[in-house]
């Protein structure tokens, strides 16, 4: 891609993980070491860490801190300084205009960004206070501890237990005993068990719609991921399927960090703890959801979600 050639659309990036078939990524030897957790306390900002009310919310702790965040695709500039902290275990939404930005900061903090051609980061990502950038950061590591799930399903066309054990095998998982105990807490834990405990030796691919996300999300959570990226997990399916992934998210926050992207203002209001509302590749107001949606700081906010634009 030359400097000046036109950024990809978010609907043309990459919208899938690596296939069984396909090489994987290569990477340095050094994983992320976790840090020590923080204590629970609401958090202030550091100095330089920008004061502005409508982009700090007060909360407990944090799991992710972004900070100074660009990224350019070419010349194409497509985020804009982006400052926020994501809590531990809770559910943080990215809401905003399609092109705004919000898938491609969410793949950032997975570095699936990297597999595009011509992108430029500027900016830090902390996770658990390590900065995912750094050269010595083991990129399979990473993407183990911070899962994945794409607006379209994508099992492979393997069976269904196959799909679920799949990540533990390529981390040196093969004893069929500790597979089993895995391949089932994670049907149960995706609420998929009580469906396909009777079929795992069958397609994945002959399963609905519904089934098929929630086996993704169930193949997320095998390796026992800290966060959980989600993006627009629900466009493509019915409104019964809908609500049974709104309750799984619900429940999975108990014991992992969630951030979702969603154009479904709704579902943002009734899954997330924390939305953040983006804009042209800019974040114009991050807060706890029900101050955002009841009181919002900013008046393009508002605008948004009363539908006078967007």
């Amino acid at each position: 891609m030359s400097p000046t050639s036109t950024a990809p659309r978010e609907s043309e990036m990459i919208s899938e993980p690596t296939s069984p078939e396909s090489p994987h990524l290569a990477a340095p030897a050094a994983p992320i070491p976790p840090a020590p957790a923080a204590p629970a306390a609401a958090t202030r900002p550091e100095e330089g860490w920008p004061i502005d009310p409508a982009l700090d919310p007060r909360m407990g702790e944090t799991i992710l801190e972004i900070e100074r965040l660009s990224l350019w695709y070419g010349a194409k500039q497509a985020l804009h300084e982006i400052w926020m902290r994501i809590p531990k275990r809770q559910i943080t939404a990215y809401i905003g205009p399609s092109g705004c930005g919000k898938s491609t900061l969410l793949r950032c903090i997975n570095r699936l960004n990297d597999l595009i051609d011509e992108v430029r980061v500027e900016g830090r990502i902390r996770f658990e206070g390590s900065d995912i950038f750094d050269p010595r950061t083991d990129v399979n590591s990473l993407r183990k501890r911070i899962g994945m799930v794409f607006q379209k399903s994508n099992p492979f066309p393997k069976s269904i237990y196959e799909n679920v054990a799949y990540g533990c095998r390529i981390h040196g998982i093969e004893r069929k005993r500790e597979l089993d105990e895995i391949v089932e807490r994670s049907l149960r834990g995706a609420a998929l068990w009580d469906e396909v405990k009777d079929r795992l030796d069958e397609s994945a691919l002959g399963m609905s719609g519904g089934q098929q996300q929630r086996l993704c999300i169930a193949r997320a959570i095998a390796v026992e991921p800290e966060v959980i990226l989600l993006d627009e997990p629900c466009s493509a399916l019915d409104p019964i399927a809908t609500a049974k992934i709104e309750e799984l998210m619900v429940d999975l926050k108990e014991r992992y960090t969630l951030v979702i992207v969603t154009h479904n203002m709704q579902q943002a209001s009734r899954v997330s703890d924390y939305t953040a509302f983006m804009y042209l590749g800019e974040m114009v107001e991050y807060a706890p959801t029900q101050d955002l949606f009841l009181n919002p700081r900013k008046k393009q906010t508002e605008d948004y979600i009363t539908g006078r634009f967007g």
